[in-house]
């Protein structure tokens, strides 16, 4: 068996947002939101998804809501690009529909509490270990939450290192199967051991999809690729600039032997040296550290 990535618009909607979906969005749920504790009994997804309503490749991200039978209502966004302005949008985003509650006339007592959960396939939060991080309006020095009324709930992805057999929560095996679903070859027994996560898993099997579906998923594949290739050449042109004016800044005229070994460094090596380089005391100090890969 081989199965499709749930990071695809296609196939998250599919997975988590269709009509069939309901118990795999409330186990999913009572995984992440709720810290495993089975606190949603029921839901209602907002505008299910149904097959062939996939149309544009238009955005990077994609959305699945629903109302809970504690009357919050969720926003599920996996997002697959380290976008310009991705946090502004999550807070945009959940303002918008939190006062778009309201009709002309309405009182403020009939708003309902929402929850925003971002799941981003990149770094948002360096400078936290955590993979899951929450956050409340909360008073600045005692911290007592002012309402509960907004949270947003962030999953990063590559923070998640755990390997199969290493998965002890509900929530560890959720984040497991929206990493590791493309990479299985059968529905391993610790997953399926969760009848949510096995029909997730069931869903998500190619020779479950038609051919069509397996085309526009093929097309929403290419597409993140092309972005991700785009993304990655504006940002190494973006670090070689600002690695080039502080050597011009702090050691003179920036030598173009040294730029050319600059220039064949990775993206992710390029971040490292942007950390270094401002603690150089000379050009001696840079030409050690790229020494490392002449």
């Amino acid at each position: 068996m081989r199965f499709i990535s749930p990071k695809t618009d296609f196939a998250f909607k599919k997975i988590f947002g269709s009509n069939r979906s309901k118990k795999i969005l409330i186990s999913f749920l009572n995984a992440i939101v709720y810290e495993g504790k089975n606190t949603i009994k029921s839901l209602e997804i907002i505008d299910p998804y149904n097959p062939g309503s996939t149309s544009t490749l238009k955005d990077t991200y994609l959305d699945v809501r629903a109302v809970l039978d504690n009357d919050s209502t969720v926003i599920i966004e996996m997002q697959v690009l380290n976008v310009e302005a991705f946090e502004k949008r999550v807070i945009y985003n959940i303002a918008k529909a939190y006062g778009n509650q309201l009709d002309m006339g309405e009182q403020y007592t009939t708003l309902r509490p929402f929850i925003a959960l971002s799941i981003a396939d990149f770094l948002l939060f360096k400078n936290s270990s955590q993979m899951i991080n929450r956050f409340r309006l909360k008073e600045e020095k005692q911290l007592f939450n002012y309402r509960d009324e907004l949270t947003l709930i962030f999953i990063e992805l590559p923070k998640f290192n755990k390997e199969l057999s290493e998965l002890e929560t509900l929530s560890d095996k959720w984040i497991y199967f929206l990493k590791a679903a493309p990479s299985l070859e059968m529905i391993p027994e610790s997953l399926g051991a969760v009848p949510e996560i096995e029909e997730a898993l069931t869903i998500a099997s190619r020779a479950n999809l038609s051919h069509q579906e397996l085309e526009e998923l093929h097309k929403q594949e290419v597409f993140i690729g092309d972005r991700k290739g785009e993304i990655a050449i504006a940002k190494i042109e973006q670090n070689l600039k600002f690695i080039s004016l502080v050597i011009e800044q702090k050691f003179g005229a920036v030598n173009p032997e040294l730029m050319t070994t600059i220039e064949k460094l990775s993206l992710s090596e390029l971040d490292r040296l942007i950390e270094t380089i401002l603690t150089f005391q000379a050009m001696e100090d840079l030409e050690r550290w790229l020494d490392n890969f002449r």
